[in-house]
């Protein structure tokens, strides 16, 4: 029975049993008895992890904080995460440096999560801040609401989501007006040159 760990691009919390190819972390949020409350954060740092660094072993669920996994990091830049600066320095320091270009201020951790957490959910609330874009104006690697369907931009195509890995490509229309998920402030940092690590699926997608 898979447990309730693996994280969607609206930000949904659900189980399912394909493996992402990247982990998160935004506090502890499971039960002892490893299911979910009613959190889905205990802290605003919301990262993305390696699977695995330096040789540490986690009991998933555990005592600890509660791993999450994506297909991608583009589906954890969505659900409004951003690297890890201790397992994924390299990428810290690209996220970092795309979002002093973005917004040409100071780019510290707490800088990044207040705005981070600003964009991702409504005030006093769960509930997901939604912005809306036309497609020829979003970079590469944002995901939209494609006909009520998560969709992920890459070369003026929108790739089907699916959490087992990109289904089929088609078209984007450049004119379409549509709901972004991902944060505004991560639009602005992946349209300042960030590249999210994609699935190999997004590579080939059906057509």
């Amino acid at each position: 029975m898979p447990l309730q760990n693996r994280v969607l691009p609206t930000g949904e919390i659900v189980a399912h049993p394909a493996r992402g190819t990247i982990m998160g972390n935004r506090g502890r949020i499971h039960r002892d008895d490893r299911t979910l409350g009613g959190r889905r954060w205990t802290t605003h740092g919301w990262v993305t992890c390696a699977l695995s660094f330096r040789g540490r072993h986690r009991e998933v669920m555990g005592r600890g904080w509660t791993e999450l996994f994506f297909l991608d990091e583009a589906v954890a830049l969505a659900a409004g995460h951003r690297p890890c600066a201790e397992c994924r320095r390299a990428d810290y320091r690209r996220f970092q440096a795309a979002w002093q270009a973005a917004f040409a201020e100071p780019p510290t951790a707490p800088t990044m999560n207040a705005r981070l957490h600003a964009d991702r959910v409504q005030p006093g609330s769960r509930i997901p801040r939604r912005h809306t874009g036309a497609l020829g104006s979003l970079p590469d690697g944002c995901f939209v609401l494609a006909e009520s369907s998560p969709a992920l931009l890459v070369d003026g195509r929108l790739l089907t989501y699916t959490p087992a890995g990109y289904a089929c490509a088609i078209p984007a229309d450049p004119a379409a007006v549509v709901p972004v998920l991902t944060p505004r402030c991560t639009v602005e940092v992946l349209r300042a040159g960030y590249r999210p690590e994609l699935h190999s699926s997004a590579v080939h997608p059906k057509s």
